[in-house]
């Protein structure tokens, strides 16, 4: 099997981004960044949470890792790179081959079936149904958020599969892939708007729903109209704080309101964005996400 061919830079974090673009510019075919430091004393831990400062670009020693086709093309890089006016404080760590890998069936590898409930499964394309999975949504990880690996989604998923109940108009306020919206589906749910402020969310709401064999209507935000007794949106703390009157005004007398993409901590400035319309309260939590959902009065 052909090989690529590794470079990788040491850097100091303010260096990342403008060697990241370098690298891209002179046509490596991927690049990523890793902690110098890394399996050491000074490791530094480096992530962000929803509604929390975006995290740095790179570590404070940072290692910049490109692929190339080639040992020369590779080297080729370094020196160019190194040969830049900013590129004092960078130096190699190293030029080695990397075993070229069924990229394809590596990433396939990492979705196994996801169980929502003992009965209820989201299943990739390549994955045989388990056999006691009585409903089975198809879904391939693509663009759009949602495979149902995430705790939010899977919570969603949880409640409208353990309502036991058809809805007659559904909402998905921010649909991604259209799993909450499909998943309404397969419990019986009829004339179900997906909505989604990113085009590629809509196609792919529409492509995973003809995939599952259910019908929806997806579309940007504009098509969401009227009242529903079912309203979802899994987004983020700060942005359903923002939507909480649009959101509370399409939920109809006796209809539900559910709410996810929230942090354990996040859950009364919640309540108290949706007060004014609505008593949210927590019905469901799994790895510091929470399920917060309010039922209008009929």
């Amino acid at each position: 099997m052909s090989n690529l061919f590794e470079l990788a830079l040491v850097c100091r974090e303010a260096d990342v981004e403008i060697v990241s673009d370098a690298l891209m510019e002179i046509d490596a075919l991927a690049v990523s960044v890793e902690d110098a430091d890394a399996d050491t004393e000074a490791e530094q831990a480096l992530f962000g949470e929803p509604g929390m400062p975006a995290p740095k670009a790179g570590w404070e020693r940072s290692v910049v890792k490109a692929l190339f086709p080639s040992e020369p093309e590779a080297t080729e890089a370094a020196t160019l790179i190194l040969a830049q006016d900013w590129a004092a404080d960078i130096h190699v760590q190293a030029i080695q081959a990397v075993p070229e890998q069924d990229w394809v069936r590596l990433t396939q590898s990492q979705f196994a079936p996801v169980e929502v409930t003992p009965d209820f499964w989201i299943v990739p394309s390549w994955h045989e149904a388990p056999p006691q999975a009585q409903r089975v949504m198809r879904l391939d990880p693509g663009l759009a958020f949602g495979t149902g690996t995430h705790p939010t989604t899977r919570m969603c998923l949880r409640w409208i599969a353990t309502q036991g109940k058809a809805w007659s108009r559904v909402l998905d306020y921010g649909c991604g892939s259209g799993i909450l919206a499909i998943g309404a589906a397969l419990h019986g749910a009829t004339n179900i708007d997906a909505v989604d402020i990113d085009p590629a969310a809509v196609t792919s709401s529409r492509d995973n729903a003809t995939a599952n064999g259910v019908t929806l209507n997806p579309g940007l935000p504009d098509r969401a109209n009227g009242e529903y007794p079912l309203v979802i949106a899994n987004i983020l703390a700060i942005p359903l704080k923002l939507l909480a009157p649009l959101l509370c005004a399409h939920v109809a007398p006796g209809g539900h309101l559910i709410l996810a993409g929230i942090l354990s901590r996040q859950a009364d400035e919640l309540k108290a964005a949706y007060a004014p319309w609505l008593a949210l309260s927590v019905s469901d939590e799994e790895d510091g996400w929470i399920l917060m959902t309010a039922q209008r009065a009929a």
